[in-house]
């Protein structure tokens, strides 16, 4: 039997997603990495954007985070983020509206708002 991840997906105020996977791959500054069982610990940042999941069972999973953290230790992955959605729970035409009301300068609200819209976008 391949070894499985146990993976986490949480945002400051609930848990969005966690089960068995085979592989999760999210945006860090650097690029996207990928993580497999048997991956060596790390701890890294996220950018606004999609994690990607693929449970052992079922369809995969997509999710948009605001940033955060990514931490990976003997086959577990936990991604906290202060804000956490699963695809599915994006209305598309309401990031879509939320992004075009910021006023420039909001950086940090205009990721996550972009990052809201190309996860629903995806779908």
């Amino acid at each position: 039997m391949a070894r499985e991840l146990n993976v986490e997906v949480v945002a400051a105020d609930r848990k969005v997603w966690s089960g068995a996977a085979s592989i999760v791959v999210a945006k860090t500054p650097e690029g996207e990495i990928g993580i497999m069982a048997g991956h060596e610990p790390v701890l890294g940042l996220l950018v606004p954007g999609a994690v990607k999941v693929r449970p052992s069972e079922g369809e995969p999973v997509v999710a948009v985070v605001s940033g955060g953290f990514l931490s990976v230790s003997q086959d577990t992955v936990a991604i906290m983020a202060e804000q956490a959605e699963l695809a599915e729970e994006i209305d598309a035409a309401a990031a879509r509206a939320e992004l075009e009301a910021l006023e420039e300068g909001e950086d940090d609200a205009r990721r996550w708002a972009q990052a809201r819209v190309d996860v629903a976008a995806s779908r």
